[in-house]
């Protein structure tokens, strides 16, 4: 057995005729009797104390503590007596993440865990605690996709707090709790009307804007990063290394979603409707930070500027230029119809006209061909319209015409 049983009311003396005899000690009757004691892996005495009549539960606990640490699965009892939200101060600084990822986690954490479970003791939380949690979090109208996003950022800290042996296990990743669901919403791409009436509504510095994330797949952030370097009319590719983020609402220079760079074909519409935007409206060096906000100075010729002539900022271009666009195209503001539709145009447009999930996956920059598919998988043409196309065209019928590959603007 690990350690050993200390008997606070009696003590072992000699007695008169040497041999040892059990007295009492002045804590006789008061206070817990048995304290189990024992050393841990780190080399520290640990103890837990039992009440009179419970020697047995206090053999038990030790025989316990030594099986633990036979497997290697130990855990500090005191250990998860840190809350979480102690905790959740460690683990934050512990992250070695972008920027703008880190300060998105820390707010998540700070305003939808911390007011809810901050001054629980690790230790104490129960799966029954994360499936209320989750119920608190419903009702605060938070999204289905937001509450995904909080409640897998708590899973990932606490599992982090498992394998820091702080607690046994991680209930969130109990069998009785569920993730948020998400809504079942089907992507409805704009046709190709609305992307031009979009495109009209602009003024006509920022047209281009449209023809390239409609025409190329590239998100806003990568628009307004774009240098004029990047763009190779020759080669017919536009390099996507670079976007503008904010942080702290604060812009800089970064590499784009997940870190992944990418290669894309430039459409012949969209090289002319570039090339003329740098004929009338020449790149301008444009300085900013590298990746946060205190990070090395980095200058890149940018295709696109406010009506100052500055780098564009998401929040201002939303408010000032994109809205009123889609006013005067009939089309609502929301989350949906940001400029985000474009590339939803673009998947569209692709798969209508035969392009693989693989190639369209690695175009618009995901990190994998399975989100692709799992995003656009009902905008692909049916196998019944297929094998109707293939049977016509092996018996000399008339097959489907050619559809765009890209956006087209007006000429």
């Amino acid at each position: 057995m690990a350690g050993h049983i200390q008997d606070r009311w009696f003590k072992t003396e000699p007695g008169p005729d040497g041999k040892p005899k059990k007295t009492k000690t002045d804590r006789h009757g008061t206070g817990m009797r048995y304290r189990a004691r024992y050393v841990a892996p780190d080399g520290t005495e640990k103890s837990k104390s039992f009440p009179d009549r419970q020697k047995r539960r206090a053999e038990d606990w030790l025989t316990q503590i030594e099986a633990d640490m036979a497997r290697g699965q130990y855990i500090d009892p005191n250990a998860g007596r840190v809350t979480v939200k102690q905790f959740a101060e460690t683990w934050l600084a512990s992250l070695t993440m972008d920027p703008q990822s880190y300060v998105s986690t820390e707010q998540r954490i700070r305003l939808h865990v911390v007011p809810h479970l901050g001054v629980r003791p690790l230790a104490s939380l129960r799966p029954s605690d994360i499936r209320e949690w989750l119920v608190k979090l419903n009702g605060l109208g938070l999204s289905a996709a937001t509450q995904r996003v909080v409640f897998a950022n708590l899973g990932t800290m606490l599992t982090a707090a498992v394998e820091d042996r702080l607690i046994p296990v991680n209930p969130c990743r109990s069998s009785s709790v569920r993730a948020p669901k998400l809504d079942a919403r089907r992507i409805a791409p704009w046709l190709l009307g609305q992307v031009l009436a979009v495109r009209a509504g602009l003024s006509e510095p920022h047209r281009p804007m449209v023809d390239l994330a409609g025409g190329c797949g590239l998100r806003q952030g990568e628009v307004f990063g774009l240098a004029v370097d990047a763009v190779d009319f020759t080669e017919g590719t536009v390099q996507v290394v670079r976007q503008i983020r904010l942080i702290r609402n604060r812009p800089v220079f970064s590499l784009p979603k997940g870190g992944k760079t990418r290669t894309v074909p430039l459409p012949g519409t969209v090289a002319r409707s570039l090339r003329e935007h740098i004929a009338a409206h020449p790149p301008v060096s444009i300085t900013l930070p590298w990746r946060d906000v205190d990070g090395p100075q980095v200058t890149a010729s940018l295709l696109f500027l406010d009506s100052r002539g500055r780098h564009l900022n998401r929040n201002d271009f939303n408010r000032s230029s994109w809205r009123p666009a889609l006013a005067a195209a009939g089309i609502a503001a929301g989350r949906e119809n940001g400029m985000h539709a474009l590339r939803h145009f673009y998947a569209s447009v692709l798969l209508d006209a035969g392009e693989s999930i693989k190639a369209l996956s690695d175009y618009l920059g995901h990190h994998d061909p399975g989100f692709t598919l799992r995003t656009y998988t009902h905008l692909m043409p049916s196998s019944e319209k297929r094998t109707k196309e293939a049977v016509d065209r092996a018996f000399g019928g008339p097959g489907p015409a050619d559809g765009p590959t890209t956006a087209h603007r007006p000429e």
